[in-house]
């Protein structure tokens, strides 16, 4: 696969072959746990067909990290499918952050992505991203797409992907690790789950004050399973190191079919 959970979401990616019939659009809650509390709330819809796909993501942050980190962002994606893999339309990332707007609108034209607005400038920040590093990329929530897709029609999740969010270059990598089961704890959605080993790595748009370590590896899990008969597989838990609180743990809270009318609002 060319192309990535988000924070938790924006992770996990693998080639994929045949088309899957249509799944029922979702609407999914999530929790992150860190350090014993809850650091982030995220609400996510999901729609797979085979003609295309649309996703959108909402998250807050909530507790010790809203006083720490406040922010807010709205995602959303749609795009359709090229020779069995992902190919974003249009791409629209928008929020506050510590104060601060926050907003990121990339096309994808001819397979390569086009930015249409960056707030702040991406100048401020970081270093460009080189054209060629950018060349054949999607955003993480087609990959994301990609990645039900692939495991609806492959039950795997072995592959790597070239993930551009507008101002950094990733690599992902994922493998499968068998299936297992999560059992009930607290809220959270239990049930058999597959297990997919991912690693992210920063390549590119490095931040310029030279904080933190971006090229180091990060590595997580995810367990990813339809939340309910005819749902697209989705991650139903994921884990991965935080940059302040150690490990994050992202938890499906509950996940239930949108209907026509939900997605028509």
């Amino acid at each position: 696969m060319r192309p990535t959970l988000p924070a938790a979401a924006a992770i996990l990616t693998l080639c994929a072959t045949a088309l899957p019939a249509a799944a029922q659009p979702l609407r999914a809650t999530y929790e992150v746990h860190a350090a014993g509390m809850v650091v982030l709330t995220m609400e996510a819809e999901m729609e797979v067909t085979p003609g295309g796909y649309r996703l959108a993501t909402t998250l807050r942050t909530r507790g010790l990290a809203a006083v720490f980190a406040p922010g807010e962002q709205a995602t959303r994606v749609a795009g359709g499918w090229s020779g069995g893999l992902a190919a974003p339309a249009s791409y629209a990332s928008e929020g506050t952050w510590r104060g601060r707007p926050r907003r990121t609108l990339v096309d994808w034209r001819g397979g390569n992505p086009v930015i249409r607005d960056l707030v702040p400038p991406n100048a401020e920040e970081r270093e460009e991203v080189p054209a060629d590093l950018q060349r054949g990329t999607v955003d993480a929530l087609s990959a994301l797409a990609q990645l039900s897709r692939a495991i609806a029609s492959t039950g795997s999740c072995d592959g790597q992907a070239a993930v551009f969010d507008g101002r950094r270059r990733s690599d992902y990598t994922s493998r499968s690790a068998g299936w297992e089961r999560i059992f009930p704890s607290r809220n959270a959605w239990h049930g058999d789950a597959l297990r997919c080993g991912f690693e992210a790595r920063v390549i590119a748009g490095f931040r310029k004050d030279g904080s933190g370590d971006e090229g180091r590896p990060t590595p997580g899990t995810a367990w990813v399973a339809a939340p309910f008969a005819g749902a697209p597989p989705i991650p139903v838990r994921v884990e991965m190191p935080s940059r302040w609180f150690g490990t994050a743990t992202a938890i499906l809270l509950k996940a239930e079919p949108l209907t026509t009318q939900a997605r028509a609002q």
